[in-house]
């Protein structure tokens, strides 16, 4: 990778954030916001608190600036998208929970601050760390060669771009490897997403192929991309490999996961330049190192994404 995927109008929709469906649109990408389709149930979290047991670690700690370590504070931008990143299980008035959540705490314990987390929607959080908004975002944002032009990332997890159908659906049957796959359909995704700049710069493959073009509808919300596919308004939804995979294990979402198309790794997002990258490497890295990084991964099933180590402005995958 959302993993998120991300606000002030979630509140608005508190009772359609509470699905096991939500998998739509973040990652790798870019998660969108956490709602839901009407009528779904809520999708429990695990109880299990791995990051309970974390604690400061001086020698990490000493590596945040000095300003930082006095306030004791960190301004988070955090898309909240879909299990397993990042969701509401229990309503947008409730604390979210997901994995993205997990390992942002699991950091600001070992470097000793509190994180003032404040939801806003993905495509609005990595302009605003240029503006000093926020000194971090969260949101499964995946490292592009684009987005490293303005932004820092430190890794924390590999996952990426991948395809679903609505279960039945004839239209793909298989693995989608090449976008020529996708002429003819119409495919839903996230708004300010690597899956939206990754259809929108090859759109004219199907051209080359001599075949119809594919056409992309972006959507702001996962609800509203779900509900597409399931009214068969769309063909096809480009999303997060693990967001997807976790979709298609709910049975109310009737939803078939495609498999992978690209790996992203994913990460924190700092504005250029920021000092809090080593930081956030060096915990990122301690709790790798401790143990706890593998248990908040298998908390969330997405042990698979695992990286071995933390890295800083990696370039993207080829």
């Amino acid at each position: 990778m959302n993993v998120h995927g991300i606000r002030p109008r979630l509140r608005t929709v508190a009772a359609l954030t509470l699905l096991p469906l939500v998998a739509l649109t973040a990652c790798g990408s870019g998660d969108t916001d956490g709602s839901a389709a009407v009528g779904a149930q809520a999708s429990a979290a695990p109880t299990d608190d791995p990051v309970a047991a974390i604690r400061t670690v001086d020698s990490v700690a000493s590596l945040l600036p000095a300003d930082v370590r006095k306030a004791g504070t960190l301004r988070v931008g955090s898309s909240i998208g879909f299990p397993p990143g990042a969701y509401y299980p229990n309503g947008a008035d409730k604390a979210p929970e997901g994995q993205d959540i997990d390992l942002a705490d699991a950091v600001a314990k070992v470097l000793g601050v509190k994180l003032e987390r404040q939801d806003a929607s993905f495509e609005t959080i990595l302009p605003a760390l240029g503006s000093g908004k926020y000194d971090v975002g969260t949101g499964n944002f995946g490292v592009t060669s684009e987005r490293l032009k303005t932004i820092d990332f430190v890794t924390y997890i590999n996952d990426g771009q991948g395809f679903a159908v609505k279960k039945g659906n004839t239209a793909l049957k298989s693995k989608v490897t090449d976008l020529t796959q996708l002429c003819g359909l119409t495919i839903g995704t996230g708004a300010g997403t690597t899956f939206e700049a990754t259809l929108t710069a090859q759109k004219g493959v199907c051209a080359k192929a001599g075949k119809k073009p594919y056409d992309v509808k972006v959507y702001s919300e996962n609800a509203a991309t779900l509900t597409a596919l399931q009214q068969s308004r769309i063909d096809v939804i480009m999303s997060t490999i693990n967001g997807l995979r976790y979709q298609a294990a709910q049975p109310a979402s009737q939803t078939t996961f495609l498999g992978e198309f690209h790996r992203l790794d994913v990460g924190f997002a700092f504005k250029k330049g920021s000092p809090l990258t080593k930081a956030f490497q060096a915990a990122v890295n301690e709790l790798i190192k401790d143990g706890s990084y593998a248990r908040i991964l298998k908390k969330w099933g997405t042990s698979a994404s695992a990286i071995d180590t933390s890295r800083v402005n990696p370039p993207e995958h080829a």
